[in-house]
C-alpha cells in the first residue's frame, strides 16, 4: 500500500455573501476532491490544539502526525532546518519578514511578494548594519527570512505574526516582554536601513510595494521530533515550495523533494508537485504534497485568487494524483487523503482554529459515508465526525488493515 497526503494550505473558510453564503470551497469546481469524498470516508479535523496559535507550523506538523503539544516549540526553528540553518542550544530563531509600513501602518505582510532577487540584497544589507556577535540575518525565499539570535535572546517575547495586524499601527504590536526592547529596537532600525535604498525606491517608482521594514516573530529554539518512520514504519517524501513545510520534513527524516517552478504562490508549479509525488512513491511509502496558494489568497482577501487556487489545486494536482492511482500500472494500492490545514477566511484576512474538512480514499476499501462533495457544509455528514489532526494519520493507516 502507498499513501498520498495532499494539503492544500488554508483552503477553509466561512461563508461569504458574495457567493450567496456559501464557502469557497462549495462555490468552486472541485471535481477531483467530490469524488474522493463520495468515494471515501470524511470528517472535520482539529489541527490545531486548544491555546495554540493557528499557524501552518502547528497545523502541518499535527496533519503529519505529531502531537504539537509535546514536539513544538516554533516556527522559524523549522524553517531553519530547511535552509540548512543549525542552532546551537541557546540560539533563538526568528522568522524574519520583509514588509511594507506606510505612516506606521503596516500595509502589506509580504512587500509585494518581493521577488526572491531583491529580498537577498535587502537582507544582506540588513545582516551588515544590524547583524552582530549575537545576532545574524538569514536570506529565504520571498518576503521570508530568519534572523537568529543568540545567548537566549528573545526566546520569551511575545511576537505577533505581521499577517495578523495588517492595517494597523504597528507600534500597538510591537514585541513585548523579555528582550522586546531589543527586538523592537532591530525592527525600527531596519526602517532607516532599508526606506531609501535604491531597491525600494525603484519598487516605488514602478508601482510595487516598498519592502521598508523587517518583522521578527515565530520564534523557538531548535525541537525534537521522532523520525516519521519510527513513529510510522514507513519511508516517506515531502513536497512544499515553503521553507516552513520542508523544515517539518527534515526534522521528521523524510526527502525533502524541491519542485523546478514551485513558488507558494497562484503561479506555482501545481502539475511539477504531483508528478515528482508519483515519481517518489518508486522509492517511498508515503508521498506528501503541500501547496500554498490558497493560503496566500486568503491573506489577500481575493475571492477570485482563492477560488482560482481551490480549482488549480483540484484540478492539477488532486487530478493528477487521482488518474494516476485509477490507472496504476505498478500493481500497487493507494490511499489518498485530502485536507486544508487550517480556514484562512477571505473576511479575516488570516488563520482560524476551527476544524478543517478532510476526506480519505482507498482504491481497495470502499467505504463512502452520506457525503457526496468536499466542503464545510457536507462534511457535517462525515462517519468519522471530528478528531484530532494528529490522529489522520493513523485513521489513514488503519483504514487498510
Amino acid at each position: 500500500m502507498k499513501y498520498i497526503v495532499l494539503i492544500g494550505d488554508g483552503m477553509g473558510d466561512y461563508p461569504i455573501k458574495e457567493l450567496d453564503n456559501q464557502t469557497i470551497l462549495q462555490n468552486a469546481k472541485t471535481p477531483n476532491m467530490d469524488y474522493i469524498a463520495k468515494y471515501g470516508i470524511t470528517g472535520f479535523a482539529k489541527t490545531v490544539p486548544e491555546g495554540m496559535h493557528p499557524g501552518s507550523d502547528v497545523a502541518n506538523m499535527s496533519i503529519i502526525g505529531y502531537d504539537t503539544k509535546k514536539y513544538y516549540t516554533g516556527r522559524a526553528p523549522l524553517e531553519a532546518a530547511s535552509m540548512g540553518i543549525t542552532l546551537d542550544k541557546d540560539d533563538v530563531a526568528f522568522r524574519c519578514n520583509l514588509i511594507t509600513i506606510n505612516n506606521d501602518i503596516i500595509k502589506d505582510y509580504s512587500a509585494g511578494h518581493i521577488t526572491t532577487e531583491d529580498s537577498k540584497i535587502l537582507i544582506k544589507e540588513i545582516n551588515q548594519q544590524l547583524g552582530n556577535a549575537n545576532i545574524h540575518f538569514y536570506p529565504g525565499m520571498s518576503y521570508k527570512h530568519l534572523m537568529v539570535a543568540k545567548n537566549n535572546i528573545g526566546a520569551d517575547a511575545n511576537c505577533t505574526p505581521p499577517h495578523d495586524i495588517m492595517g494597523k499601527d504597528k507600534n500597538s504590536h510591537m514585541p513585548s516582554g523579555k528582550d522586546s526592547g531589543t527586538l523592537s529596537d532591530l525592527i525600527d532600525r531596519s526602517y532607516m536601513v532599508l526606506k531609501d535604498h535604491q531597491i525600494n525606491t525603484d519598487r516605488i517608482k514602478s508601482g510595487k510595494s516598498p519592502a521598508n521594514s523587517i518583522w521578527l516573530w515565530g520564534q523557538g529554539y531548535a525541537p525534537e521530533i521522532p523520525h516519521f518512520k519510527k513513529l510510522y514504519g514507513l519511508s516517506g517524501s515531502i513536497i512544499s515550495a515553503v521553507d516552513l513545510i520542508k523544515g517539518i520534513g527534515t526534522y521528521a527524516g523524510l526527502d525533502v523533494v524541491d519542485v523546478p517552478g514551485a513558488t507558494g504562490y497562484l503561479d506555482t508549479n501545481y502539475s511539477g508537485k504531483a508528478e515528482y509525488a508519483i515519481e517518489s512513491l518508486q522509492n517511498h511509502d508515503v508521498a506528501i504534497v503541500h501547496v500554498e496558494a490558497p493560503d496566500e489568497a486568503g491573506h489577500m482577501g481575493s475571492i477570485d485568487a482563492k477560488t482560482q487556487a481551490i480549482e488549480d489545486f483540484d484540478r492539477i494536482v488532486v487530478g493528477k494524483i487521482l488518474e494516476f492511482v485509477q490507472n496504476d500500472k505498478l500493481n500497487e494500492d493507494y490511499t489518498i487523503l485530502v485536507t486544508p490545514d487550517h480556514p484562512t477566511p477571505i473576511s479575516l484576512n488570516t488563520h482560524t482554529s476551527d476544524p478543517v474538512p478532510f476526506a480519505i480514499y482507498s482504491t481497495i476499501i470502499k467505504q463512502p459515508d452520506e457525503v457526496d462533495s468536499f466542503n464545510e457544509k457536507s462534511m457535517i455528514n462525515g462517519c468519522l465526525k471530528t478528531v484530532n489532526g494528529d490522529n489522520i494519520i493513523n485513521i489513514m493507516l488503519e483504514l487498510n488493515q
